[in-house]
């Protein structure tokens, strides 16, 4: 596997071979049992792969030293992301995946130390999981700053009420986040929403269900959550960083994260392509003649690659200008990455199932988990459309002005 080296230093250099043999070895054997299977009940097997990851000093690459992790940069922890999207599992068993990684991040900045003693250390170690509620149902997610959930304080306490769902992983988990209004009067609707902790054993929150997607609910850390809070009481310190800046928040986390997901699509490709590879050589349509003779697969197993390729070096260097002059520096990139990636990441799967035939619309391999679950890839984090809005106004600014 080839790895854009002009970003990061040498050693997560040293550090991608290691994660790429761990992988391999533990990971990959495991894989099917737990995304067909029943998840929970490969969680033994899974947390003693966990526990092989921190003996190896690979768990949790994006946390500070002082936190148990690598210290890696934001640039680092793109290159082993790549590596770990190769497994649906991949970025659970080294404690980096969505949404805990947002969660950590966040917390880690805004959060005071009560709250970092109770809830973020054991997250930090993988001893819990977390869940972010923002998006609503009743409302469009690509306008976060339309919200019904409310948070009204009363006395020392918020008493919170709303409904939400895409609550990623909130079956199994410890507390969310979630985003409510606070100041429904502000006359900036930026300033309206609060983020604020929740325990998930609040007598005030429901999980209601695992929302199916294209008929696969999942479970536990593979699962979408549609949760509800009535009347849920928290206590006012239970706030993370200040009132009305739930949308400042938000901004400061999703930044980082669409590099943590567009690394990951980068790593489905990079395993979706070598599968089309080896279906393609493997595969005769006649005896001595693969799939690989023929000039239209040979054509999509290019294309593909030049798009990964293409895609790794857009995203890396949006990461290290994060770096290196921060996320508001980077916006108009942070969207091309999110729309280009994405785009890439569908195509390249629907050539790898074609390539397959019957047998890539199956269970039998990982492209089918990835078709359905990585659709939203479109949606989720802002849909493409908005994406290349902002990209286009800021292009055609530039000649507006000129």
């Amino acid at each position: 596997m080839e790895f854009i080296t002009q970003f990061s230093g040498e050693n997560v250099q040293r550090l991608l071979p290691r994660y790429e043999a761990f992988l391999e070895e533990n990971v990959f054997p495991i894989e099917m049992e737990a995304i067909y299977g029943s998840f929970r009940n490969t969680l033994p097997k899974l947390k003693a792969i966990r526990q092989k990851a921190k003996d190896l000093g690979l768990f949790a690459p994006h946390l500070p030293i002082s936190s148990g992790g690598l210290g890696l940069s934001l640039t680092e922890f793109a290159e082993v992301s790549r590596i770990l999207g190769r497994s649906p599992l991949g970025h659970y068993i080294f404690n980096c995946n969505a949404p805990d990684i947002g969660n950590m991040e966040l917390m880690h900045k805004f959060a005071h130390a009560e709250l970092k003693e109770k809830y973020l250390h054991p997250l930090e170690k993988g001893v819990i999981r977390s869940c972010f509620a923002m998006t609503e149902p009743q409302h469009a997610g690509s306008n976060p700053v339309h919200l019904s959930t409310t948070a009204v304080r009363e006395g020392n306490e918020y008493i919170i009420n709303g409904h939400k769902w895409f609550t990623t992983a909130a079956d199994g988990a410890a507390f969310t986040i979630v985003m409510a209004v606070t100041d429904p009067a502000n006359p900036n609707p930026y300033q309206r929403a609060s983020m604020i902790l929740v325990p998930l054993d609040n007598p005030g929150y429901k999980l209601i269900r695992n929302i199916p997607i294209m008929g696969d609910a999942g479970e536990d850390y593979l699962s979408h959550g549609e949760v509800r809070f009535t009347n849920c009481r928290v206590p006012v310190s239970n706030l993370i960083g200040k009132e009305g800046e739930g949308f400042a928040l938000a901004q400061e986390r999703l930044g980082p994260g669409r590099i943590h997901h567009c690394m990951r699509w980068i790593g489905i490709c990079d395993r979706a392509l070598e599968m089309m590879c080896r279906r393609a050589i493997a595969r005769e349509l006649d005896p001595g003649k693969p799939l690989a003779a023929q000039q239209t697969i040979q054509n999509w197993i290019a294309e593909t690659a030049a798009s990964i390729k293409a895609s790794a070096l857009l995203v890396m260097a949006t990461a290290h200008k994060i770096d290196t002059q921060g996320a508001k520096a980077a916006k108009e990139d942070i969207s091309t990455i999110k729309f280009f990636v994405s785009d890439v990441l569908m195509k390249t799967l629907d050539h790898a199932i074609q390539i397959h035939g019957a047998l890539g619309i199956t269970d039998d391999t990982l492209l089918s988990f990835w078709y359905r679950h990585e659709r939203g890839a479109r949606i989720y984090d802002g849909p493409d459309e908005v994406h290349k809005s902002v990209l286009a106004k800021k292009i055609l600014k530039q000649y507006a002005q000129g």
